[in-house]
Parts: C-alpha cells; structure tokens; sequence
C-alpha cells in the first residue's frame, strides 16, 4: 500500500540587506487529501513588476490547487502540475503583454508535490529544490542559467560560474512568452526533507552550512528563520525565501 507522510512545514521570505524590495514569494498548502504543494519564486523586472509576476504566479497555482479536489494516482498529478504551470505562465504573459505598468515582468518558480511516496519537482530559472537524505543534501533542480548552459558545455568550470558577470542570467522563467518549456521530474519518495529556496540564500550559505542548519533538532520554523539569519548574516545580497518539509517520526 502507498504510503502518505505526515509532516510539518514552514516557508518564510525576507528582503535581505541590500534590496529595496522584495521580489520573492514562497508558500506550502496541503490539502484534504494531505497532498503537500511547496513553491518558491522569485520575481524579475524591477519593483512593482518582479513582486507582483512572483505573488501572482504562487496565488493562481495554490488557488487551482484548492479547486482540484483528489488527484487519481501519481500520473493524474504530473498531467495537471504541467498543465497549471504552463496556465500560470500564460496568465503571467497576459498580464505583462497587456498591462504596460507590468511589462517584460517575470518569476523564476520552483515546485516540490508530495503524492504518497512520489515527489514532483518542476523547475523553470534557478530557483532550487533539494532533498535531505541521510545527511546529505541532494539537488533536484538544475539552474536554467546562461553560466549554467556555459558550464554543461564545456566553455567554463564549475568555480567560474560563480565570478561571471552574467551568472545571473536566466534561460528560462515564468511570463517571458506566451508559451513555456518546464523542467519536470518525478522521485521515489521515502519521506525525505524537501528544501526549496531562491538564489538569495544558496548564493550566500553555501551547502555544508545548509545541511547542518537542517540537520540540527530545531523545529522545522526556526531552521528557515536561522537559515535566513545566516544569508543575511553573510552579506544578505538579495531577497531571501525558503520553504521546507519535514516527516514527523511516527512511531508514536
């Protein structure tokens, strides 16, 4: 029998220490069904632009997400997940394409859903999604970066990836055009933690931090509020958000 994990969430943003807004986004929602939706974005085009494609783009997502009821099986989620981004991205261009005080707005998302023991990760701009397992953090998620398409191909190394002046260039994001190519993946899920967050605090925590923050006995709540005090701590260069997913232990 397919199993459901119960668990315990917390997502927080903070505007960092150099930003004059915040330009991220980030919830978790959980069902009737005990479906567990994680989104983190972050927002492109300037203040009022940036927030706005950010806000929009988690809202119209968790709102279809209420509506839909029960999913059938793991497939049935995967169809709709690619179906509603794909409406959301449109939504997004719709607005930008129309409304001159938002154009050219944009968002990063990345998606984690928990279906009984699968995990869905959808990805578009470098926004990232990891799992903890055993200690270890593993990414989900690859960058949709210009450094990134740089890197894979060969032309520079990992360390350079980190000084170029275009690092932050995505290839991809939600609103752009009127159509959209996502990133999607589907997981064994044996109730590993989910960490989502924007470049605003991988960029300024680096990974073996990350993983002794998560695998300390805090609650899952102030593991983000001192992941949060570490990225700021650390220079706070932009905007910050994160959300995270814990198994409660059952044996009680």
């Amino acid at each position: 029998m397919k199993k459901r994990f119960n668990g315990t969430y917390s997502y927080q943003k903070d505007i960092g220490k150099v930003r004059v807004a915040n330009e991220d986004e980030c919830s978790v929602v959980v069902n009737s069904a005990g479906d567990v939706l994680m989104l983190v974005a972050d927002g492109m085009g300037g203040h009022k632009k940036g927030d706005y494609a950010s806000h929009e783009t988690i809202c119209y997502i968790k709102d279809e997400f209420m509506l839909k009821g029960r999913f059938f099986n793991s497939f049935d989620a995967l169809y709709w997940l690619k179906h509603v981004v794909k409406e959301a991205n449109k939504h997004i261009f719709t607005i930008s394409d129309t409304d001159p005080q938002y154009k050219g707005m944009g968002t990063t998302l990345v998606l984690a859903f928990i279906y009984k023991n699968r995990l869905i990760v959808i990805n578009s701009g470098d926004s990232r999604a990891y799992a903890l397992k055993e200690g270890k953090l593993r990414q989900l998620t690859e960058d949709q970066t210009y450094v990134n398409y740089l890197y894979n191909s060969g032309k520079i190394s990992a360390e350079q990836i980190l000084t170029h002046p275009k690092r932050h260039v995505l290839t991809n994001a939600i609103g752009l055009y009127p159509s959209i190519s996502i990133d999607i993946k589907m997981y064994e899920y044996e109730g590993e933690s989910i960490f989502l967050c924007s470049d605003g605090l991988y960029n300024n925590v680096n990974l073996p931090d990350i993983e002794n923050v998560l695998k300390t006995v805090q609650s899952t709540e102030q593991k983000v509020s001192s992941l949060i005090n570490i990225a700021n701590f650390n220079g706070g260069s932009d905007n910050i958000s994160i959300a995270l997913w814990e198994v409660l232990d059952d044996k009680n």
